[in-house]
């Protein structure tokens, strides 16, 4: 007979103008995986955040192993044994590896933290996690894959017997991911309940043993995993039946070109080669593919592009003018702008509202005499964010207010209210759903139309492979291959990803 750990009996969440959860009952089982799935704005991390401690309903009850509770905060979720893996990452920066791990429940011996002992058994988790990331490494030197490894250690190094997983796998490879997936089969069987939010559909049906669907904040559908699949999920989550897959926008061969990249390359403070010769061209209504792995390069490049890195060699050219030496905010003036990878730490300021963060990197354009104007400034942010659909309360509202596809389309709208001509998307529907990613494509295809060049980093293939004229597979900081067409098939893509850089052999530059 199943046994359940922990419930929700007909929660609610109002907030000022937003109905989060409408009476949703949600039920967890001992050593079961439950997939918590819908759209941005759905609700799931409402519920997450109230199964967790971090906010208090409006209606309803908690029960734990059927009695009610109440949780006041997150130390009261803890008592209960449960822990949360955070879609955005909750780590301290300033602090190393096994600080983070262990913080708030720090390892003591006669009074004092036992540091030792700490960072054995953080590099115990690290094995198990299979990657070898230095426990005395501050966090905020890794990349942000290795950021969200640090992440997961964290919460599984607690006595958890209610685990819940908002977007583990963002930033993570295809190998990383079957790491986390054997470490989720092992935490089940030994009686941990699971609840797994993903808007990578097809790790849902791969990990999970049953199915819950919330939509408008309401809990549409219940299922087991094994007897339902891809177009039933999307069905309920949206309210429509499964659409036609994208496709790829049409050719730009023929336009003119309007950036070119001469034979970059970045040393790290290591001394280890980060970018190796890459030269690579783009033309005017062009959408170019940058696919590879974690540590292919693919981030770096941009940052390159964007004057980050200014000890990099080579040449950047946009409109046949040089941006060697200029800053970032020279770059941005001549027409690049840039969506960053993580838009919770880079690509947003969370203390701002949605108005000022459309606006931030164009208030020089928004001044009449010697003072921004507020008329200008107001309509200029409800002007992109009504173009884009942005959903939210108002634009007057904390940027925090809206869902992660909501937030995403409100840094794409900062960009494009430089007037760019290049535009670079790093991981741009990174944790969003599936119908928040349709809306970006649709965005990136319709900028290529009016004649913007843009280039969308992605380690997933489906995306560069919808979005793409062209895709560029980096591996090790060198191109290792450029497709078109029909042989861009998922396994020559993954084997040039995985293929070492050979600068000797011609591969580099395309």
């Amino acid at each position: 007979m199943s046994e359940i750990v922990l419930e929700a009996r007909e929660v609610s969440k109002q907030y000022p103008g937003t109905l989060a959860l409408d009476r949703v009952d949600f039920k967890l089982v001992r050593g079961t995986v439950t997939a918590l799935i819908g759209e941005n704005g759905a609700g799931k991390s409402t519920l997450v955040r109230i199964l967790g401690g971090i906010e208090r309903p409006t209606g309803g009850r908690l029960l734990a192993d059927g009695d009610k509770i109440t949780l006041h905060s997150v130390r009261d979720a803890e008592a209960q044994g449960i822990g949360i893996i955070h879609q955005e990452l909750n780590l301290c920066p300033n602090l190393n590896v096994a600080e983070n791990i262990f913080l708030g429940h720090e390892l003591v011996v006669r009074g004092l933290v036992d540091h030792r002992a700490q960072k054995e058994r953080a590099k115990e988790l690290m094995d198990l996690l299979e990657h070898p990331i230095d426990p005395s490494a501050l966090v905020g030197d890794l990349p942000l894959g290795r950021q969200q490894i640090v992440e997961i250690a964290k919460a599984i190094a607690r006595d958890v017997r209610v685990l819940m997983m908002d977007e583990p796998t963002s930033a993570l490879s295809a190998s990383e991911v079957g790491v986390l997936f054997g470490i989720i089969r092992q935490l089940a069987a030994r009686g941990v309940a699971i609840v797994y939010i993903s808007h990578r559909l097809e790790e849902l049906l791969a990990i999970a043993d049953s199915v819950s669907v919330l939509r408008d904040g309401r809990m549409i559908a219940e299922a087991r995993a094994r007897d339902i699949n891809t177009p039933w999920i999307v069905e309920r989550m949206t309210g429509r039946p499964a659409g036609v897959a994208d496709t790829a926008v049409g050719n730009a061969a023929a336009d003119p070109e309007i950036l070119r990249v001469e034979s970059l390359s970045l040393v790290a403070e290591t001394g280890r080669p980060v970018l190796r010769d890459v030269s690579m061209r783009l033309r005017a209504g062009e959408v170019l593919g940058l696919y590879g792995l974690m540590g292919a390069g693919r981030t770096e490049f941009l940052e390159c592009l964007m004057g980050l890195h200014p000890e990099l060699s080579g040449s950047i050219l946009l409109d046949s003018r040089r941006l060697d030496g200029l800053s970032t905010a020279d770059r941005i003036l001549s027409g690049l702008a840039m969506v960053p990878e993580d838009r919770q730490v880079s690509g947003l300021v969370q203390s701002l509202s949605v108005r000022a963060n459309i606006t931030l990197s164009s208030l020089d354009r928004l001044v009449r005499g010697a003072w921004l104007s507020p008329e200008l400034e107001r309509r200029a942010a409800a002007g992109v964010a009504a173009d884009l659909r942005v959903k939210s309360p108002g634009i007057e509202c904390e940027i925090g207010a809206l869902s992660g596809g909501n937030q995403q389309k409100v840094v794409i709208a900062r960009c494009l209210l430089t007037e760019p001509r290049v535009l670079l998307l790093d991981e741009p529907t990174r944790g969003v759903d599936i119908g928040a990613k349709g809306e970006i494509h649709a965005i990136v295809k319709r900028l290529a139309a009016a004649g913007m060049g843009i280039i969308v980093v992605s380690s997933e293939l489906d995306e560069v492979r919808a979005v793409a004229h062209r895709i560029v597979v980096m591996s090790r900081g060198a191109i290792t291959g450029e497709f078109a067409g029909p042989e861009t098939t998922d396994e020559a893509l993954a084997f040039a990803a995985s293929s070492p850089a050979t600068r000797e052999t011609g591969e580099g530059s395309w």
